[in-house]
């Protein structure tokens, strides 16, 4: 079981770059209706689909931000399973008159041929990619507002986009409380304390900026040197200094049966932002589904894309983008 456990980990931690994305479902629900939308670079393009309600807009649109590790837009990849989280999202909101763009993140997916060399990525592409996506959706004139939903560690980086662009509102779904340091060596403590102090020297070098070229084997898959670059940029972000300057609507919403982010994580973000709504969901998991407190219960969730979204989260989440 621990060995699952950490395998769950380095998936929530570690950046994996040329990762396919899962088939998605190409029928089209009498709903809503889905488009292919693109962000061109000089080197490629971001791939990404809008899901988008039948009728008149202009519609409020949510930007929806994956979390860590080869995600793709729709939340899922071969390594934790495909469980359609994040479309679920997309496809709830469509029912409710609400847009919505998920997107594959550079070397993820359809948008994988932006980083040809993971050593490549650093933390900041990824928030300066939000604001670009953020900048071309307000100059559609289908949306006329725009709200960024950032899940995991796509919270931080929807936070952090919010100080640079101009949106309506934040929600951090199952976000971080702490910068990624501390959630790292909280997660390798709890796997063993023998782990901890073997990864302590390397991260301590990391947060101080210098690059650590020789691991050892066992950890590789944390700290590969290619890997090691986005660590140190990811390492200088704090959650709770970002959303305590954020002056917008804040929705934090957390689930009690996630086994990768606290309650306290949310609480300690709303405590940083005591303007923001802080919403708590029993019986929520990490993917944003019903799910026990069993480890083992409670992972088989993540590749099950049967398993619907908890109903408490749709409602919240749909009555907070409606009240903008």
């Amino acid at each position: 079981m621990k060995k699952i456990i950490l395998l769950l980990l380095i998936v929530s931690l570690i950046v994996t770059v040329s990762c396919k994305s899962e088939d998605r479902n190409t029928q089209i629900p009498e709903e809503y209706i889905t488009e292919e939308y693109k962000l061109e670079f000089e080197e490629g393009e971001l791939s990404g689909t809008l899901t988008l309600p039948k009728g008149e807009g202009p519609f409020t649109l949510v930007i929806i931000i994956q979390g860590s590790g080869p995600t793709d837009r729709d939340g899922n990849n071969k390594i934790a399973g495909k469980n359609n989280s994040l479309k679920m999202i997309s496809e709830a909101l469509a029912k409710e008159n609400i847009a919505s763009l998920r997107f594959d993140k550079r070397g993820i997916g359809a948008s994988a041929s932006l980083v040809l060399k993971e050593e490549d990525l650093v933390f900041e592409d990824y928030i300066n990619d939000v604001v670009l996506w953020v900048e071309k959706v307000k100059s559609d004139n289908r949306f006329d507002k725009v709200v960024v939903l950032g899940h995991s560690e796509g919270a931080l980086i929807g936070a952090a986009a919010c100080l640079q662009a101009e949106v309506d509102a934040y929600i951090s779904v199952a976000g971080a409380g702490e910068n990624a340091y501390d959630l790292l060596s909280r997660q390798l403590k709890a796997q063993s304390e023998e782990l901890y102090e073997i990864c302590l020297p390397i991260m301590e070098e990391l947060k101080k900026g210098n690059l650590v070229p020789d691991v050892m084997e066992g950890l590789y898959s944390l700290f590969r040197p290619s890997v090691q670059p986005y660590l140190i940029s990811w390492f200088k972000y704090d959650p709770r200094e970002i959303i305590s300057k954020i002056e917008l609507p804040i929705l934090i919403i957390q689930g009690d049966n996630d086994l990768q982010i606290s309650i306290e994580d949310a609480e300690a973000l709303h405590e940083a932002n005591p303007n923001s709504e802080l919403v708590i969901i029993k019986g929520m998991n990490h993917i944003l589904k019903d799910a026990p407190l069993d480890q083992q219960a409670n992972i088989a969730t993540y590749s099950d894309p049967n398993l619907e979204l908890n109903a408490e989260f749709k409602e919240k989440l749909i009555n907070f983008i409606k009240g903008i």
